[in-house]
């Protein structure tokens, strides 16, 4: 078998993860709302519009875009109570001992070094926006994976806008002095695909 014919193509992967966390209620901009609250205590001129393209960014990311992947689909199995016992039960009941939900999403922010590993475990603790409302299981639907990856996805933009500060205040210059599409350094490397 030709390893390269069985492969799915990025655009495919990218849009169903995507796709995957609009069908679950999850937008840009609710997970905008909380990397902006953890990033505008220490970067001037810091907008959602920047918020964005680093969430962006981050969803670009293979290793997000298949915990996102898993995830949304345990949690819509276990909503069809498709999974099976003691497992249906378990993450339906979001037991507190499980961890599988938070050690996906960890793998995921390891990429962004280790400030995106301490956001995380802070939004973890504090469900902060989006997240306690997915948290609550209010409704019916069974959020067990999706929280902890909204909390994955927020924490790296976060660390990606914390690791752009540093770039450009050795360049003197603040989130005031670019525009949002600049907001990933790779957009000035040419034949970079961001």
């Amino acid at each position: 078998m030709d390893r390269q014919t069985s492969r799915v193509h990025s655009r495919t992967v990218e849009k169903a993860a995507n796709d995957a966390l609009l069908r679950r209620g999850v937008t840009l901009d609710e997970i905008a709302k909380i990397v902006y609250e953890m990033q505008i205590p220490y970067n001037k001129g810091l907008t959602i519009e920047h918020c964005i393209e680093s969430i962006k960014s981050v969803l670009k990311k293979r290793e997000m875009q298949h915990a996102i992947l898993v995830g949304v689909e345990l949690d819509e199995l276990a909503e069809k109570k498709l999974l099976s016992e003691p497992l249906q039960q378990i993450v339906e009941a979001d037991e507190g001992l499980f961890g599988v939900d938070e050690t996906i999403a960890l793998g995921s922010v390891y990429t962004y070094g280790s400030i995106a590993v301490t956001t995380f475990g802070h939004l973890d603790k504090n469900k902060i926006g989006i997240i306690s409302k997915l948290d609550t299981k209010s409704g019916g639907g069974v959020h067990t994976f999706l929280d902890d990856l909204v909390g994955s996805i927020a924490a790296c933009a976060a660390s990606r806008l914390a690791h752009r500060t540093r770039d450009l205040e050795e360049a003197n210059e603040t989130f005031e002095d670019i525009a949002p599409e600049e907001t990933a350094p790779e957009t000035n490397i040419k034949g970079v695909r961001i």
